[in-house]
């Protein structure tokens, strides 16, 4: 019995004050333990699970040569030059420990700086833009419970026209559809999920749908691979064609893929896809994993075989 107590013949009962004691002492040792699991811990948890579906890790450190996470500086190869990644520590000289949350969702959902300067595609904003408001600021807020790192951002080494950074407001003009994700008419809950989680989240499409020769993704294309994709690499179709896509990939393969990295036929991935399951789709739960399993599944197929161009 919890607050019960049997007692013996002859034995001296305990007074009501000592068993009202009892009674308090008990349900404050119960309150204790229910504050381990405060709102505010639970926003940090939300705020770090998000911040590893959104790649941030993987992209704003350079991991090869042994940088501070999130502290940028992470080279990544295009095919109009190199862009650097900045620093996104909370640091506020060189970080982003200044920004306030309206700065933070404009960044990350329309693609512009805090002094209004427009943000070259590398930055995948054109998927964050589907993103909520409530996720994006739970990342902020992850961001900058996490150690400041003092780290100047370097310039990006690309070359003109595509430096302009004014070109970027007729780029945006063209290539650039701002708004919430919106899931299909007829979507279930979990393939919802799914699709803000690839469209939005870890932003699938940015490397699995082809560009053109401007920088902008073909939509007809969406998911169905890039021959040059993240940093020169052949992207595959993970749209469900039977041929040249993930059609004889079960469910189960994609939640099992997402988790370790081993595609059906026992070989291990390599290269960016490596990178992103080690620290991004592996840290996903396995309801979010069978999520994008379940909506991956669900668009319509695309034949499309990817391969090199002829030099």
């Amino acid at each position: 019995m919890v607050f019960g107590v049997i007692f013996q013949k002859g034995q001296k009962r305990p007074s009501i004050r000592r068993f009202a004691f009892a009674l308090l002492g008990a349900t404050a040792i119960l309150l204790t333990i229910g504050a381990n699991d405060s709102p505010a811990q639970e926003d940090e948890d939300k705020g770090a699970y998000l911040t590893a579906a959104g790649g941030c890790y993987g992209c704003h450190t350079d991991i090869k040569n042994g940088g501070k996470p999130f502290a940028g500086g992470r080279p990544l190869e295009t095919p109009f030059g190199i862009f650097y990644t900045p620093n996104i520590t909370a640091d506020p000289g060189t970080g982003i420990g200044r920004w306030t949350d309206e700065e933070f969702l404009k960044a990350l959902k329309e693609g512009l700086g805090p002094s209004g300067h427009p943000y070259f595609p590398a930055f995948p904003y054109t998927s964050y833009t589907k993103m909520t408001d409530e996720d994006a600021l739970a990342i902020k807020a992850h961001l900058m419970s996490l150690a400041p790192v003092v780290l100047e951002n370097r310039p990006h080494d690309v070359s003109p026209p595509f430096s302009w950074r004014w070109l970027q407001w007729g780029w945006r003009l063209l290539f650039f559809d701002e708004g919430p994700y919106v899931p299909p008419s007829d979507a279930t809950e979990q393939v919802a999920r799914g699709g803000y989680l690839v469209d939005a989240l870890t932003h699938c499409g940015e490397c699995h749908t082809p560009r053109n020769f401007l920088g902008g993704s073909d939509k007809s294309l969406y998911l169905a691979g890039a021959a040059n994709g993240a940093e020169g690499e052949l992207v595959p179709n993970i749209t469900p064609d039977d041929a040249t896509g993930i059609g004889d990939w079960s469910e189960g393969d994609l939640v099992s893929f997402m988790s370790d990295g081993m595609m059906p036929n026992f070989d291990n991935v390599q290269g960016s896809m490596a990178e992103a399951i080690d620290h991004s789709l592996s840290k996903l739960t396995e309801e979010d994993r069978a999520a994008i399993a379940a909506y991956l599944k669900s668009i319509p197929p695309i034949e499309n075989k990817v391969k090199r161009s002829d030099p």
